[in-house]
């Protein structure tokens, strides 16, 4: 009889190689060959691990017949001091066992700097593209990001719910909305957590979630994807929906900081620059029109919404004005935003509403909601929606709300902005568009 007891073989991983605290101790890592360079008398191998790679030189005579780039390997050997290894150390060698072997040749060389494919060419190649010490830095940050939103809200007291993505009506409404047959009923892939995070705030006042998010929008730009990774938040008893501003100002300051401490690696290699988000702007949405045409020369011809240029010139004048790369636009107008937002009871024509954008790219989508049931009835009856349809979602307003809001953030646009990348395809691991459903 076998009892486990959850007690695993802790192996030697990059972060204990990098820190060298075992200088001249016996290691054993295993990983997959990254690169190999016979020079007759002795061979150097770099290891691909989990996060970074490591120098290993070894004795011609000790390399196994056939070994070849992502052959997955398990070594031991002495760790040395070696200033000129990517690390600072490199693994001297004394025994060499391959694991697995691949079938075929890669179809793309890991072992170059940047591997110089148009994306088209390497989306299909996506499986092996993703092992490449750059793509492999990108979404190490996207983690980062991630994982700062869990811990900051975790800290703030919020709860983390997890939603469903088959629902039977769209938060967001209009035809970009994927419909499904649930079983011979009509159901949809959720647009956004909307109406269920509004839900819980009336449960545990404060609720975050990430979470897959769908959007049958049939455009292609380097800036949208049909499925991507929301970053929701939802917060009860709010004086206004600054609180909300503040609240992510709080994340994006906790964000950058855990990259500069614990993604210093990815950051350099990638030439990431972080943003300062200490002190963030806010401009109203007409007066940042305003200026952004004032400054730079243009007509105004959307008078409701932003559009890509107008976010580009929004973002260039903040950096130019405040020295910040990000900047808050608030007070969208009313015809722009979606039923459940509040209006500005100074002025209904415009919301308590804002979207922020990062390096001249929204990001983020937020603002305060409708809380009370008599005016959130009236605002879908005034927009010749059916309260009827949404008798579940009511029901939180009809038993009781406080003032309520929250935000959701792209975190593929976020990570874009963060890298300096010029497609959001490159930050998502699978991307899904009007074409593409594989790899």
């Amino acid at each position: 009889m076998k009892f486990v007891t959850g007690a695993s073989k802790q192996p030697t991983v990059w972060q204990d190689l990098a820190g060298g605290g075992r200088n001249n101790r016996p290691v054993t890592v295993h990983g997959a060959v990254h690169a190999l360079r016979d020079m007759g008398g002795v061979a150097f191998l770099t290891l691909r691990l989990a996060r970074g790679a490591v120098q290993c030189v070894c004795p011609p005579d000790l390399l196994p017949e056939g070994l070849c780039e992502e052959c997955c390997v398990e070594l031991s050997g002495s760790l040395r001091a070696e200033p000129r290894a990517l690390v600072g150390v490199e693994i001297a060698v004394e025994d060499l066992a391959v694991l697995s072997r691949p079938a075929a040749p890669m179809p793309v060389s890991l072992s170059k700097r940047r591997l110089g494919l148009h994306l088209d060419t390497g989306l299909p190649l996506r499986p092996a593209v993703l092992r490449h010490e750059r793509a492999r830095a990108v979404f190490k940050l996207q983690e980062g990001l991630a994982r700062a939103f869990r811990d900051y809200l975790t800290g703030e007291g919020f709860t983390e719910i997890h939603t469903p993505k088959i629902v039977h009506a769209g938060a967001e409404g209009g035809s970009n909305i994927f419909k499904l047959d649930y079983f011979g009923k009509k159901a949809y892939l959720a647009q956004s957590p909307q109406f269920y995070k509004q839900t819980m705030v009336g449960v545990y006042e404060r609720v975050f979630e990430i979470g897959p998010v769908f959007r049958a929008e049939k455009h292609a730009t380097p800036r949208h994807l049909n499925e991507y990774t929301g970053l929701d938040l939802e917060m009860g008893y709010i004086g206004s929906f600054y609180d909300v501003i503040e609240m992510e100002t709080g994340y994006l300051r906790h964000a950058m900081a855990l990259l500069a401490k614990e993604y210093a690696q990815e950051l350099a290699l990638l030439e990431v620059e972080l943003p300062e988000a200490d002190r963030i702007p806010c401009l109203r949405f007409d007066e940042a029109k305003r200026l952004a045409a004032e400054r730079y020369g243009y007509r105004i011809r959307d008078p409701y919404d932003l559009e890509p240029e107008e976010e580009a010139h929004i973002g260039r004048y903040a950096r130019e004005e405040y020295g910040s790369d990000f900047v808050f636009v608030t007070h969208y107008p009313s015809k722009k935003r979606p039923f459940y937002a509040m209006d500005d009871p100074d002025d209904p024509k415009y919301t308590l509403s804002f979207d922020l954008l990062f390096r001249g790219l929204e990001v983020t989508t937020g603002g305060q909601r409708v809380h009370d049931y008599a005016d959130q009835v009236a605002k879908m009856e005034a927009r010749g929606m059916d309260p009827a349809d949404f008798e579940s979602y009511l029901m939180i307003h009809k038993h009781g709300m406080p003032p309520h809001g929250g935000l959701g953030v792209g975190l593929e646009r976020l990570t874009m902005q963060l890298c300096g990348l010029d497609n959001i395809r490159y930050v998502s691991l699978f991307p899904r568009d009007r074409t593409r459903l594989e790899p």
